[in-house]
């Protein structure tokens, strides 16, 4: 007589709850999402994937002339447009993985009431989606470092570490965002606006130094100021590389990425019916 298997079905918890195992078998699904997530974006495009230059070069160059030409803001020395854009190529990945990690359960509704799998590799494809239009842009980024014969300095070493931190940030963000979305559709109406307020709480367009001197820490706990200086530092030379911004936005990313991967996995149970 065969033995049969027995499946014992339980909720996790503590670390379990993350379900990084699991996360790990459904792979091919989170590549495939991640495929498709690009294909259908520039698909019946004229450009095509030359929108990931467009976007943030484009906006660069507004910003060069409202605010460094007319408005005469600093630019820590170096020119405007490098000034704008290194933190542009940035925000425009951060924006962008919140911004499909935020829909991404709303916009798979079928899946989500049909077919089983981790939820949560629906906002965590949105990574890899936007990876392509990150490295388009920072291919750019480098062709306008040789022009204006800028070299990086020797702590480009840290720009893992200062990419992991804004995918962490997006990521805890998304999640805690995407699952608010199901039941309250007005989070995937305000994300535009959401998004456009968020830019100017960072140093993307003016520099560090409007922030009074006695608040910089305090400034420092959006991760998303310590990424941003760090780049302008390690690639302009625009000022010492801000090491305690950097550090303060680490612990307060993976802050974010734990809350916000946590409360996903703990009301993903409800998905399906309020999708």
């Amino acid at each position: 007589m065969k033995s049969q298997a027995t499946t014992i079905i339980k909720p996790l918890s503590g670390w379990q709850l993350l379900g990084l195992t699991e996360l790990w078998q459904y792979r091919d699904l989170l590549y495939f999402l991640s495929v498709r997530g690009i294909k259908i974006k520039y698909a019946q495009s004229i450009l095509g994937v030359g929108w990931a230059v467009a976007n943030p070069l484009i906006q660069a160059v507004l910003f060069t002339v409202i605010f460094g030409n007319l408005a005469k803001l600093e630019s820590d020395g170096t020119p405007y447009i490098l000034f704008s854009y290194t933190a542009m190529v940035v925000w425009t990945y951060f924006s962008g993985i919140l911004t499909d990690a935020t829909t991404s359960l709303v916009a798979n509704r079928a899946m989500i009431s049909k077919v089983y799998f981790p939820r949560l590799v629906l906002p965590l494809s949105a990574v890899l989606n936007k990876l392509l239009d990150f490295a388009i842009a920072f291919i750019i980024l480098i062709g306008l470092l040789l022009y204006y014969g800028q070299a990086p300095s020797y702590t480009i070493f840290m720009f893992p570490v200062l990419l992991l931190i804004l995918i962490l940030t997006s990521i805890g963000i998304g999640c805690l965002l995407a699952a608010v979305a199901v039941q309250y559709r007005d989070v995937n109406y305000a994300m535009n606006f959401l998004v456009k307020m968020l830019m100017y709480s960072v140093p993307v367009v003016y520099s560090v130094d409007y922030i009074p001197e006695a608040y910089r820490t305090l400034y420092a706990i959006n991760p998303m100021v310590g990424v941003i200086e760090g780049m302008r530092s390690m690639f302009l030379q625009s000022r010492p590389f801000p090491w305690e911004w950097v550090g303060i936005g680490a612990l307060v990313a993976v802050v974010i990425f734990i809350v916000g991967c946590f409360y996903f996995r703990r009301v993903e149970r409800h998905f399906a019916d309020l999708a």
